[in-house]
C-alpha cells in the first residue's frame, strides 16, 4: 500500500514551484489532492485559474485524484471554502500543506504598509485561516497533519524581507502552538524551511556579487527535492513527529533549533542599569548571536 492511500490532502500555493511539487508527490502516494491557486504573479498580482487546473490533469493523467481550488488563503471566508472543496470532494480531510506565499521585498526603512500586510496576509494569516478552518474537522477524526512552509529567512535573518521573515518566523510560532493544542487529538504540525530554486526565490536582487553567487547556489537546488519530507510527514510513519522545525537544501535535512536559553546571570540584590552594564552584558556578550543572513550560516555549497 501506498504511504497516503487513502488521505486526503490539501496542498496550497500549487500550482506551480515547490506545491507544484507537492501535490504531485502526494498523489503519487496515493492521496487525492485538493490543489489551491489562485494563479497570482509572485508579487499576489493578478488571478488565474490556470495553474492550479494543469496541476489537476496532470495528477489525472498519471492516474490519481485531484481537484482544483482558485479561492484565497487570505481571507476568512474563502479559506473555508477551500477546505470545504476537499471535504465534498473527497469525503474527508487527513493532511494540510500550507504553502501558498507572496514577496514584496523592499528595504524595512523604504517598506509600506500595504507591502507588509499583503504578506502578512498570506502568509500567516492564511496559515492560520486554513489551519483553523481544518481544525474542527481534524479534531471530530481524531486524527490530522499540518505541513507549514517557514524560511531561514525568519529563523536565521534576510536583508530586505522584514515582512516575509517576521511571517515565516510567526508560521514556526504558530505551528508549535497548533502542535500543543492539538496533541490530545492525535493532530500533528511540523514547518519545513525550504531551499530551492522557484519563481519566488527568482525574484531574488542579483544587483552585487555576492547576491549573484547566492542565486547561482540556489539555482542547483531542485523544488522536487522537497517533497519526499512533506510525503513522510503527511503519513502515518511520522505519527510521532510533531512540533518540529526541519529544513531541507538538495540533498540535506536538518533539524533546526528552537529558542532556549543560552546563559543566564543573577543578582541577588536586583539589576540597575548600571550593574548590567559593568557585569550582565559582559557575562552575556560572548553568547550574542551576530547580525547573520541565512547564506552566513548556511555557507557551504548544497550537497
Amino acid at each position: 500500500m501506498k504511504q497516503l492511500e487513502g488521505k486526503s490532502v490539501v496542498v496550497t500555493g500549487a500550482g506551480g514551484g515547490i506545491g507544484r511539487d507537492f501535490a504531485l508527490a502526494m498523489a503519487a502516494a496515493g492521496a487525492k489532492v485538493l490543489v489551491n491557486d489562485i494563479g497570482t504573479s509572485v508579487k499576489g498580482e493578478g488571478r488565474d485559474a490556470g495553474p492550479a487546473q494543469q496541476v489537476v490533469n496532470l495528477i489525472m493523467e498519471q492516474g490519481g485524484i485531484a481537484v482544483a481550488s482558485t479561492d484565497s488563503v487570505a481571507e476568512w471566508e474563502s479559506a473555508n471554502r477551500i477546505v470545504q472543496a476537499a471535504l465534498d470532494a473527497f469525503g474527508r480531510l487527513d493532511v494540510v500543506v500550507n504553502n501558498a506565499g507572496i514577496l514584496r521585498d523592499r528595504f524595512f526603512f523604504n517598506m509600506s504598509v500595504e507591502e507588509w500586510r499583503a504578506v502578512i496576509d498570506v502568509h500567516l494569516n492564511g496559515s492560520f485561516y486554513v489551519s483553523r478552518a481544518a481544525a474542527t474537522h481534524f479534531k471530530a477524526q481524531q486524527s490530522g497533519c499540518y505541513v507549514h512552509m517557514t524560511s531561514t529567512s525568519g529563523l536565521v535573518g534576510n536583508l530586505g524581507q522584514a515582512n516575509y521573515s517576521a511571517a515565516k518566523l510567526g508560521i514556526a510560532a504558530l505551528s508549535k502552538s497548533i502542535a500543543l493544542d492539538m496533541a490530545r487529538y492525535n493532530v500533528r504540525s511540523n514547518c519545513i524551511a525550504p531551499f530551492a530554486w522557484s519563481r519566488m526565490i527568482g525574484s531574488i536582487p542579483t544587483e552585487t556579487e555576492d547576491q549573484k553567487a547566492r542565486v547561482e547556489k540556489l539555482k542547483s537546488m531542485e523544488t522536487a527535492k522537497i517533497a519526499p519530507l512533506a510525503v513522510f510527514l503527511a503519513s502515518d510513519e511520522a505519527k510521532d513527529v510533531t512540533g518540529q522545525v526541519f529544513a531541507v537544501r538538495a540533498n540535506e535535512i536538518f533539524l533546526m533549533s528552537q529558542s532556549r536559553p543560552l546563559r543566564s546571570v543573577h543578582r541577588s540584590e536586583g539589576w540597575t542599569p548600571d550593574s548590567i552594564r559593568t557585569q550582565a552584558i559582559p557575562a552575556l556578550r560572548a553568547h550574542f548571536y551576530p547580525l547573520d543572513r541565512s547564506q552566513d550560516v548556511f555557507s557551504w555549497d548544497p550537497l
